[in-house]
């Protein structure tokens, strides 16, 4: 019996854990995935937003700046990558501008610090490769860049040190409320809990129909992106928003990431559910224009990676972050569009004072780790290196040679509160596979370590997701 029971284990889900974890409560946490941060979490901008595109007065425009704020705190204690960068919405053309200046306003009643309009002159001077045809736009002082899957793993990794039970692979399949708890069924069991926290990002609609609730449907806004080598890097240095005036889309966007790559995207279009993430060639192309539109320096041939994500909106216009008014002591937290990534802190601050709201006694543990800190051999200087080194000779062995990263940190990364069990999961960790090559020269060699040390077969080692194979047997044996 949990006390309280979080379904999935994307940003919003990972930061309620971390929250809950806080207090002397039996938590557990259900993810279909085998790994936390699967969905939207890991597809997506990585920006942390300034808070002027939320409408004044919601619950998206308050969680989102408070959001912003304890995200430093965050990142900074848990040692987490998060880089601040201005955030200009640039426009061409008269009705951009008109949005821009409804923009502004939004941003000063959201309390965004330093907003302000810029002349075309400003925005050329501070990003001389957008286009001149540029006409004016904005700034906002008060936007970062974060790696949003190691965000989610290290508030994950650590409600895990701090008690909380993550089980992964683990798919909800029906809840039943009883009198006094929920049982809840799985893919791998049943659980009982007294308090249910939805927080399934864009299956947030089933299983909120799983207790009879209605209220609410998820909507799936795909949006496609470019991951550019490191050389494209420099052409900008802040993040740049084509100005839109399309519905909940807030514009193209072009910026660094904080590996150090570019990236571009997203656009916007609508699909049939969740699961559709393949690219299409004609909407990149329609992308590239409106990338090349933008900032005509961009150079396509240095593109190393594309991907596609689905924005977990519903047919409502705020956050939905309540209790569910059909069924007392469960919780949704749903609806995290853009700007949910840097929400998700306060969001989960919020799903613990309904929980307290609706009986649940919160009772504080004397002690509470908050702290966390990872090896990053690429930062080291030499002299550093060289002791590290000395102290784990695995760290002399350098897996990914784009990237730098050594075999001593692979090692590290398995052996982690939340164990990876994927290449790809390794990879969100480390950052294997993220460089030019694309995992080309440092994948077969992540496999074998990743099979090693959990003493499985190479052929039980996935891609990413379950079913994603590698190796599907051998075709030779020994002898033969």
């Amino acid at each position: 019996m949990y006390d309280v029971l979080i379904v999935g284990c994307g940003i919003v889900g990972a930061a309620a854990a971390y929250e809950l974890s806080r207090y002397r409560l039996e938590v557990g946490v259900l993810e279909a995935n085998n790994d936390v941060a699967g969905g939207a979490t890991k597809a997506n901008n990585a920006i942390l937003h300034a808070g002027y595109d939320s409408t004044p007065g919601t619950r998206e425009a308050a969680l989102t700046r408070e959001g912003f704020r304890l995200s430093r705190e965050q990142c900074a204690a848990l040692d987490v990558e998060r880089r601040e960068l201005p955030a200009l919405v640039v426009a061409f053309d008269e009705p951009q501008m008109r949005k821009v200046e409804q923009l502004v306003r939004q941003g000063r009643l959201n309390d965004v610090p330093g907003i302000r309009q810029l002349p075309a002159e400003e925005i050329l001077r501070r990003e001389p490769n957008i286009s001149p045809r540029v006409v004016g736009g904005l700034i906002a002082p008060e936007a970062a860049i974060v790696n949003p899957w190691e965000y989610c793993i290290a508030l994950a990794e650590t409600a895990v040190r701090n008690g909380v039970h993550a089980h992964l692979s683990t798919e909800v399949l029906a809840i039943e409320k009883r009198r006094d708890a929920f049982r809840v069924s799985t893919s791998r069991g049943d659980f009982e809990a007294r308090y249910i926290v939805n927080a399934a990002g864009n299956y947030s609609d089933r299983v909120h129909a799983m207790i009879g609730g209605t209220g609410f449907r998820q909507v799936y806004n795909a949006g496609q992106y470019f991951v550019f080598d490191k050389s494209q890097c420099g052409l900008v240095n802040s993040l740049i928003f084509s100005c839109s005036v399309k519905p909940g889309f807030k514009g193209t966007t072009v910026f660094p990431s904080v590996h150090g790559n570019l990236l571009a995207g997203p656009d916007f279009y609508r699909v049939a559910g969740p699961e559709e993430l393949g690219t299409a060639a004609g909407r990149m192309e329609e992308l590239k224009r409106a990338v090349l539109d933008m900032v005509p320096a961009v150079d396509f041939r240095e593109i190393i990676h594309e991907f596609c994500g689905i924005r977990p909106s519903t047919d409502k216009d705020d956050f939905i972050v309540e209790e569910s008014p059909c069924c007392p002591k469960f919780v949704n937290l749903a609806g995290m569009k853009s700007p949910g990534l840097t929400a998700a802190p306060a969001i989960a601050k919020k799903g613990v004072e309904i929980l307290a709201g609706c009986g649940l006694k919160l009772t504080a543990k004397n002690r509470f780790v908050d702290t966390r800190r990872k090896v990053k051999f690429r930062e080291l200087d030499n002299a550093g290196r060289r002791g590290l080194v000395r102290e784990n000779p695995l760290h002399g062995r350098v897996i990914c040679r784009c990237e730098t990263i050594t075999e001593g940190e692979i090692v590290e990364s398995v052996h982690r509160p939340i164990v990876p069990r994927s290449i790809d999961a390794v990879k969100r960790r480390c950052n294997t596979g993220m460089g030019r090559c694309q995992g080309g020269f440092c994948g077969p060699r992540v496999h074998a370590i990743l099979a090693r040390e959990l003493g499985v077969s190479p052929l039980d080692i996935p891609l990413d997701r379950e079913g994603s194979l590698v190796l599907t047997g051998r075709t030779k044996e020994a002898g033969a």
